[in-house]
This record gives structure tokens, C-alpha cells and sequence, in this order.
């Protein structure tokens, strides 16, 4: 029987606007799948995003949802848990709004550790906002403000998230669709802050300007770079050269924000009688 994605579809908000053979719909279902898998309530569920093509997915979710402004959707999702930690917090976006105008936000959000999972769609572009090359952009790529090619070394999402502090860090891609909805899980399950990067593809600002010659052949390619961990501990340093890992990167378990600044403010009333 056929998954019913329509009950946590708004009503009168499809079709959707991404264009033909953009990844966000498959991340989207992921998604969709891994909340009906946890039995959340709408409710007690807040989808957070911030500005682009990726931060349109909370407008098409029936349950609580935030779409704020350019790169601030770490910040706000952090208003929503701090006020309500009892809710689920997801933050949703894309490489461009997560890590170039919010990388501070998303690098602080790491370091203090809230229990918030963040779900970077990474297309390598900002696709909405004119086709700009974003930090995530490959060396030597084509985008709207590098005609002749980007001379920037690209961020490593994941490796980012790590070293700033996050307790759990998975990757996956597009192509595997049915893995997206088993690492958001983990993730939500996980009590911490949760990265998880999903490589996906952009054929209208990245693909045309970069000479794919159809979705196709992007989805292709997202398989054919990707390597399980698992896998690659059997791998050579040569045989996972212009590879990307995928599953679960990182994980460990530290203290986790909101119950640490409940011990906070339960001091200062002790302090206060």
C-alpha cells in the first residue's frame, strides 16, 4: 500500500514550486515519512526555515511552521525550543541560507548543543535567489557571480557541523531516497543538535550553467560519489578520492542546552529566596 503523504500535506498549497528534477520533493517525503515513523503530533511539531528554494518545504507541512528571514532560521528555531522544549524542532534549508548568511547562526547552534535538527538540502548553489555561488559551490563551477568559474574552496557541511560542536552529523543524497527518512530519525532521536546534510541537485541555476545535460545524469552522479562509512573503512585513500561518506558521520552524547538552562535558572531561584 502506498504511503499517504497527503495527511501532512496543507491543504490547497500543491503543486509545489521547485522545478522538475530538483531534489527538495524527495526531502521532503523523507522527511514526511521519518515524522509519521516518530508518530508526532502536528501540533508539538515546528518546522523552521529560513530564505530560498529549500526553505519553501514548512509552506506545504500541516503543522506548526516558520518561515523567517535570510539565514535566521537556527536563531528562530532556537526562540521556539528554548520557549517550548517539549516540541519538536526542525530546522529546514538550503547550503546557501544554513552556512553562508546563517553560518553563524548554524556554527553557534552546533556549539551549544540544543536539541534541534537541522536538515541542510546542499545543491551546491542558492537557487531561488539568483543562481549565486553559495560556500558550498565545487572549485572551477559555473554560477551567476562566477561566469568563469568559482575560485573558492567549497565548505565540507558535515566536517563544519563537527568541528563547531554538533552532537550528531549524518549525510545522504537525493538518489537514495529511502535512506533520507532512517538518518532523520536518528537524528530526531538523538538528544542534541543533529545535522543532517543531504546532497541533492539544482538542474535549473547549477545544471544548465554547468553543462549536465539532464537530471539524469546528476542523480548519477550523487550515486556514483557516494560511499557508506561502513564501506569506505575498507576503501583506500585513492579509491575514496573524489568520493563523499554517507549514513552516520558523528555522534556522541554531552549535555544538551535547554536542560542545562533549566539547571540555570532553577539556581538563580534558589539564589533569589
Amino acid at each position: 500500500m502506498a504511503f499517504d503523504y497527503d495527511k501532512y500535506i496543507r491543504p490547497g498549497k500543491l503543486p509545489h514550486i521547485w522545478c522538475p528534477g530538483c531534489g527538495h520533493g524527495i526531502v521532503m517525503k523523507g522527511l514526511i515519512r521519518a515524522i509519521d515513523a516518530l508518530g508526532f503530533e502536528k501540533n508539538n511539531t515546528a518546522i523552521v526555515s529560513g530564505i530560498g528554494c529549500a526553505s519553501r518545504l514548512p509552506g506545504y507541512m500541516d503543522c506548526c511552521t516558520l518561515h523567517t528571514a535570510h539565514g535566521r532560521a537556527a536563531a528562530f528555531a532556537t526562540g521556539v525550543k528554548m520557549a517550548k522544549p517539549e516540541m519538536n524542532v526542525i530546522c529546514v534549508g538550503g547550503d546557501g541560507d544554513g552556512t553562508a548568511i546563517g553560518g553563524n547562526h548554524f556554527i553557534h547552534a552546533c556549539r551549544r548543543n540544543i536539541n534541534i535538527t537541522y536538515i541542510i538540502m546542499n545543491n551546491k548553489i542558492y537557487g531561488m535567489t539568483g543562481g549565486q555561488f553559495s560556500p558550498a559551490t565545487p572549485t572551477g563551477a559555473k554560477a551567476s557571480t562566477t561566469p568563469y568559474g568559482n575560485p573558492d574552496p567549497p565548505f565540507d557541511i558535515a566536517k563544519l557541523a563537527i568541528g563547531a560542536g554538533a552532537t550528531f552529523v549524518a549525510r545522504g543524497t537525493a538518489y537514495h531516497a529511502t535512506q533520507i527518512d532512517k538518518l532523520i530519525v536518528e537524528a530526531i532521536q538523538h538528544k542534541g543538535f543533529s545535522v543532517v546534510e543531504i546532497l541533492d541537485d539544482c538542474p535549473t541555476t547549477y545544471g544548465r550553467r554547468n553543462k549536465y545535460k539532464s537530471v539524469i545524469e546528476m542523480m548519477n552522479e550523487l550515486k556514483d560519489i557516494a560511499v557508506p562509512v561502513k564501506a569506505a573503512e575498507k576503501m583506500t585513500p585513492e579509491q575514496l578520492k573524489g568520493k563523499v561518506l554517507t549514513g552516520v558521520l558523528y555522534k556522541e552524547e554531552k549535555p544538551e542546552y535547554t536542560a542545562e538552562y533549566a539547571k540555570v535558572i532553577e539556581r538563580a531561584k534558589g539564589a533569589a529566596k
